[in-house]
């Protein structure tokens, strides 16, 4: 009978050992899940980031097309502008070979007057002619009216020769200067468009490089989320198998020794939400004895109350926990933040026995 108890010892503290290893890895998939949910966090914040830099990429898109535009509108009344000038260049073109040939008859009319002068020894001779040949008072007063107005129409025939030729070069200079200025401005539109042009398709450019940024950091998440839940479920299997080796430990122990062990706290029924959380342990000698809802922990050392974070376990709420049992979420602390409860023991001795656990948490309706 010794020898099957001694057996029976080993075994159930053989069995005890596999839970205790499966918890190790177990505590070793909760650090990896909490590596993975930082990692996620920061390339949402890198995605975000990279969103903001595309929405500022396309309102400096938007603001290129824009200018680009205008310029187009600008280009379209400089075009507009430079067929007025060439119809008003052609319209001056019209007037100068007007003036030219009205230059021509002057000429002629000039050389038929320089043919009839040539005919005479000179023109003192020929005014003289003139008057000699006067048959009475009035014909001679008609002859030298005649005689004066000939040789002023020669005068105004030269000043309105002049003229002409004067404005020939003026309307000439007047084209190139309006083809000066129309070409400039259509020089300097077409080289900002061209400009536009080369910010817009490097805008672009950059805009598809943080699309693929985006693409890759989203390629990135899917992983890291397949990996979570990878974790997640290793973590979930783990924890069943250690439910089911201290049940097996416990049902060998009690076959073999005949010993009644206490039993840890079974899953209630009723159902709630579900999740795993590290906890740790503390007691009344630990510090304060009144808990964040005012319960007493040094006149009760043996209530079942958890010190929880209000934003994963709300306060009053009551919790099962595995191992320990249903319990009150009565307490706050300043190191329990997130998926971390500290469980209350009778004594330091009690937590310190309790250590560090990943264990599974039933917030009850």
């Amino acid at each position: 009978m010794t020898f099957l108890k001694r057996i029976t010892i080993v075994m159930f503290t053989l069995m005890l050992c596999v839970p205790f290893s499966l918890e190790t890895h177990a505590q070793s998939n909760t650090d990896a899940l909490q590596n993975l949910q930082q990692q996620l966090n920061q390339k949402a914040n890198e995605k975000q980031a990279v969103k903001n830099e595309m929405d500022s990429v396309q309102q400096e898109m938007q603001s290129i097309s824009t200018y680009i535009s205008q310029n187009k509108d600008a280009m379209a009344k400089t075009e507009q502008k430079i067929a007025d000038t060439n119809r008003l260049i052609e319209q001056k073109k019209e007037e100068i070979v007007t003036l030219e040939d009205k230059i021509l008859a002057r000429k002629d009319v000039m050389k038929k007057r320089l043919v009839a002068l040539q005919q005479r020894d000179d023109k003192i001779g020929l005014v003289i002619s003139v008057f000699m040949d006067a048959k009475n008072l009035d014909d001679f007063i008609q002859r030298a009216s005649a005689v004066s107005t000939l040789f002023g129409a020669d005068k105004d025939i030269l000043n309105a020769q002049q003229d002409d030729l004067n404005q020939i070069e003026v309307d000439k200079k007047e084209i190139d200067k309006q083809e000066q200025v129309a070409l400039a401005e259509q020089k300097s539109l077409a080289k900002q468009q061209a400009d536009l042009d080369q910010n817009l398709q490097k805008k672009q450019a950059d805009l598809n490089t943080l699309q693929q940024q985006s693409s890759q950091i989203d390629q990135q998440i899917t992983a890291d989320s397949q990996q979570k839940a990878n974790i997640q479920a290793q973590i979930k299997a783990a924890q069943d198998q250690i439910l089911q080796q201290q049940a097996a430990a416990r049902a060998a122990a009690q076959a073999g020794a005949g010993a009644n062990q206490p039993s840890a706290p079974q899953q209630p029924s009723g159902g709630g939400q579900e999740f795993y959380v590290t906890a740790t342990a503390y007691s009344w000698e630990d510090g304060g004895i009144i808990t964040r809802l005012g319960y007493n922990i040094k006149d009760n050392p043996n209530m079942k109350l958890i010190a929880v974070d209000p934003s994963v376990i709300p306060l009053g709420k009551k919790v099962w926990v595995e191992g320990y049992g249903v319990a009150i979420a009565g307490d706050t602390g300043g190191a329990i933040v997130g998926n971390r409860i500290d469980v209350l023991m009778p004594s330091t001795a009690a937590s310190n026995a309790w250590g560090r656990k990943t264990v599974k948490v039933v917030v009850l309706n």
